[in-house]
């Protein structure tokens, strides 16, 4: 019962990832009632050993796609992973508890402001290109990498943001390249934790398998329903941290 029930929310946590993020809201509370005498760095690490190869399965899928611009992602990417690791090291000797609190007014803040801009992530627009780029994106990649592997909720929504309005790509393409950084800041995440022996791989594996059906049903949809919709899926989804952040920082 415990395997399906975590495969099931699995496979739905890969349909939201692929879209906009955010599929940590399903499947980490999942694991955390599923097991709830399990220690939390097995769960999260069993969490990112399934997650990670939906978010590759999904990157890869829009890469064929949508027109990725690799001169700026892979450094964007490659930053990612060295900021998560480093995030990760950081909170082993600077506890992130006063980020539990903040966290959900910064996010009211980003969705104040996309329900505001109403034609924000509508049209593909980039505003950098060559060496700006590279910067711009690698300034993302390092800073959002720091946040995952320090704290972690809300980083593919937070990857998603910045891509629309400091870079200027639609949500789209704003979705697709978050989905490259954040294969790199997940599998740093599960490298430091799977050295540590926080896997549950028998567990892992199967998840796996239906978080990559999961977020190859989810790429699709977003491919197929454009720019508009993944819009209307990210102010949800930030929406849902929101009520998710606060509850954990201000009732439980």
């Amino acid at each position: 019962m415990e395997m399906l029930v975590v495969t099931g929310a699995s496979l739905l946590a890969g349909f939201i990832d692929a879209i906009v993020g955010g599929g940590g809201l399903i499947l980490v509370p999942a694991l955390f009632a599923v097991f709830p005498g399990a220690p939390p760095a097995t769960l999260l690490g069993t969490n990112k050993s399934a997650s990670i190869w939906g978010t590759a399965a999904s990157a890869a899928q829009f890469s064929q796609r949508v027109q990725m611009r690799w001169g700026a992602m892979w450094p964007a990417a490659l930053l990612g992973f060295g900021g998560s690791m480093l995030g990760a090291w950081t909170v082993t000797v600077f506890p992130g508890d006063f980020l539990r609190r903040a966290l959900p007014v910064i996010l009211l803040g980003v969705l104040i402001y996309t329900l505001a801009r109403k034609d924000m992530g509508r049209l593909h627009a980039p505003r950098f290109s060559g060496r700006a780029e590279t910067l711009a994106a690698s300034t993302i990649g390092l800073t959002i990498g720091f946040y995952d592997g320090f704290f972690g909720p809300g980083t593919g929504s937070f990857l998603v943001f910045l891509f629309v309005r400091w870079m200027g790509y639609d949500f789209l393409n704003a979705s697709a390249s978050a989905k490259v950084i954040n294969t790199l800041t997940n599998a740093a995440a599960l490298i430091l934790l799977a050295a540590k022996g926080h896997v549950w791989w028998h567990y892992g594996l199967v998840m796996a398998v239906a978080n990559v059906a999961g977020s190859l049903a989810g790429t699709r949809v977003a491919l197929k329903h454009g720019a508009g919709f993944v819009r209307i899926v990210f102010i949800v989804v930030v929406s849902a941290l929101i009520l998710k952040t606060a509850y954990d920082a201000f009732l439980k």
